[in-house]
């Protein structure tokens, strides 16, 4: 699984069209398709490598045999998941579901804010907290995703040349890291190429396939219901448990999800339906109908579907496509800790845009080296694609059963359907979804535990920061006192007041209380600025918001004072840049310049520290102050010139 931030071009984010002739608009869809292709199918597209093998994995606490049944029922049940959960669920109905064009589970959390506040409902308020949780689980998944995608092509190695095998685990490693150190460099000129890649890796995955199916072409009837239903009814005693590792032929799904507002639901929709599904579904009959020839290819189906000579180039193809599956979920993970912070349950993190013309290349340092050292300790730790795969899919089915959850809640609220049609449709993709998870707990054991505990882990961490940011504003605003009154004492002292030339910016929290710094500016410094511009800062539960309406000003009750309120309104997925929004609100002005290229920024820093008020639980309380230790400079954060800046600082007990 992916998450909204992968490549996109800003003109493109919903897949508009130019007003242009026919040609031009279809250059620009098939742009859309190939680099939807290229970023968003990475992960779903690598999966034939390791799902058949792993269904037959001899080593499997829970074997499912070598048998007609078994391989008819497996292959079958692949099938009809990839269209119950991926065409169905996703395409057809998810990506209906949308923030202002923008798809993900951080999507569908700010819709359920939005509804919250209008609506006001608890269940709203639960089911945010639920998708909070589908997003650390997200987290885990962008740990799992590089280290079985890489760990399995790699692993192709074995099949090769068997005497290489000891080689697996360190060259995995060497891949990762180099993989991880480029990240800071950005990837636009990799990017132009992603999508070639993968059109002729799905070009290949489909020319296996049919090799395969040649040999034994009667595997064709997999495509029946019947035998998917047979073997999960006939056989439950074996196929439950053989879901938890057919659940990895979906995995990647939540990207065709979060990447909509990138490349736009038709693109993707094509990409999906016209080469990607058919694609993994022959390369995944063509396995099964060799298998069917010879069970001793169930060790490695993917790579022996290749004829000998072919296999060396297929290796590194799969690797590049691997890498790929893994750049795309790591971009993923920058932009769902962007939002996450913007939206106020983690906080604000160093965010550096890479490329100038693809909005959404970003890279989160604290991001990238946490991942970094998780991928590498996963794969030391767990040392096969196998020994992952338990986890890789608790992560996966989580995301998705939760992702379902919230979509027919919204769709309920925003399409008005009767409530039986819901429940209708919602008991058949639930219950899919639900039968897959409940099968992954019985891996819990073996490796499905680990996904729980870092989604976990993260849970606690957004919800630790969400209520002690509470907590903090609160005592801070006590300090701070009503802004009007602070305006209203600046004025009545103004003529015994020192007043300097310039412009001077506080940022602040909203309009009601007075900053900090400014507070001490009055009280130590006993000076004021010509021109005082109190800000503020709104996210708004939309990705981005456009010029017209990005700054309001507000004199307060006087118009002829230099002192003005400033809010300024960012989606939830823009570089927050305070002076270019000055500048706008400069521009538009008729009452006398801010003079913004000359202003002076002044911000308020807090100090914490655990106190003895029952706000948290003490051991939250230190989680909390450890985690604002990761805070991003609020200068370079709301971009202001540090040379220009001034901190001013307090301290607060939580």
């Amino acid at each position: 699984m992916t998450a909204a931030g992968s490549a996109s071009q800003p003109g493109l984010a919903t897949g508009a069209e130019p007003p242009a002739g026919h040609g031009v608009r279809h250059a620009t869809r098939l742009a859309l398709v190939v680099g939807a292709l290229g970023v968003v199918f990475g992960d779903i597209g690598t999966s034939p490598i390791y799902a058949l093998q792993t269904v037959f994995n001899p080593a499997d606490p829970h074997p499912v045999p070598v048998t007609e049944a078994s391989i008819y029922g497996v292959v079958s049940l692949m099938f009809w998941s990839m269209v119950v959960i991926v065409t169905v669920t996703y395409v057809l109905l998810a990506m209906r579901v949308d923030n202002d064009g923008e798809g993900g589970i951080m999507a569908l959390i700010t819709l359920l804010h939005r509804w919250k506040q209008q609506r006001g409902r608890k269940a709203a308020l639960t089911l945010a907290a639920l998708g909070i949780f589908g997003a650390s689980l997200f987290l885990g998944d962008s740990m799992i995703t590089p280290a079985i995608s890489v760990l399995s092509a790699v692993e192709g190695i074995g099949v090769v040349e068997p005497r290489l095998e000891g080689v697996v685990v360190p060259l995995t490693a060497v891949i990762i890291v180099v993989l991880f150190v480029v990240q800071r460099k950005g990837t636009a000129a990799v990017g132009r190429a992603f999508g070639p890649v993968m059109i002729a890796w799905f070009g290949v995955l489909a020319l296996l396939g049919i090799r395969g199916i040649s040999g034994h072409p009667e595997i064709l009837k997999a495509l029946s219901p019947v035998y998917a239903a047979e073997f999960l009814f006939g056989h439950f005693h074996i196929a439950f448990f053989a879901l938890a590792a057919i659940v990895l032929c979906v995995t990647g799904a939540e990207a065709l999800y979060a990447d909509m507002g990138h490349f736009g639901r038709p693109a993707i929709t094509k990409a999906w339906l016209a080469l990607v599904f058919p694609a993994c579904l022959l390369n995944y009959m063509g396995q099964g109908a060799m298998v069917l020839e010879d069970g001793s290819a169930v060790s490695g189906p993917f790579f022996l579907l290749a004829p000998g000579w072919a296999r060396l180039p297929l290796l590194v193809l799969a690797t590049a496509a691997t890498v790929i599956a893994a750049q795309a979920v790591i971009t993923g993970a920058y932009s769902v800790a962007a939002q996450a912070s913007r939206l106020g349950y983690l906080p604000r993190l160093r965010i550096a845009h890479t490329s100038a013309e693809q909005y959404g290349q970003i890279y989160v340092p604290w991001i990238n080296w946490l991942l970094m050292v998780s991928v590498l300790t996963l794969v030391f730790a767990f040392r096969s694609s196998h020994a992952l795969a338990y986890a890789y899919g608790m992560a996966v089915m989580g995301t998705i059963a939760i992702m379902t959850l919230l979509f027919l809640y919204i769709a309920k609220s925003r399409w008005d359907l009767p409530l039986w049609l819901v429940l209708a449709g919602g008991a058949v993709l639930l219950g899919f979804d639900l039968l897959f998870l409940a099968a992954n707990f019985t891996k819990l054991v073996h490796g499905a535990w680990l996904p729980l505990l870092i989604g976990l882990a993260a849970f606690t961490v957004m919800v630790t920061w969400r209520k002690g940011r509470g907590v903090v504003t609160a005592e801070r605003e006590r300090r701070e006192g009503p802004l009007r009154a602070c305006v209203k004492q600046l004025r009545a002292e103004l003529p015994k007041t020192k007043c300097v030339p310039g412009t001077a910016v506080f940022l602040n929290r909203g309009k009601l209380t007075t900053p900090l710094a400014l507070r001490a500016n009055m009280e130590h410094n006993h000076v004021r600025h010509k021109q005082i511009v109190i800000a503020s800062i709104e996210t708004k539960p939309v990705p981005r918001v456009g010029d017209e309406d990005r700054v309001s000003e507000d004199f307060l009750g006087f118009a002829d004072d230099g002192i003005v309120y400033v809010q300024i309104r960012f989606g939830y997925m823009e570089v927050q840049d305070v002076p270019r929004a000055l500048a706008l609100l400069d521009r538009d002005r008729h009452e006398g310049s801010l003079h913004v290229d000359e202003a002076t920024y002044f911000l308020s820093t807090i100090q914490l520290r655990p106190g003895d008020q029952p706000t948290m639980a003490m051991w939250r309380k230190h989680l909390f102050i450890a985690t604002s230790r990761i805070t991003a400079d609020a200068a370079d954060h709301f971009r202001l010139p540090r040379e220009r800046t001034i901190i001013m600082g307090s301290q607060i007990e939580v």
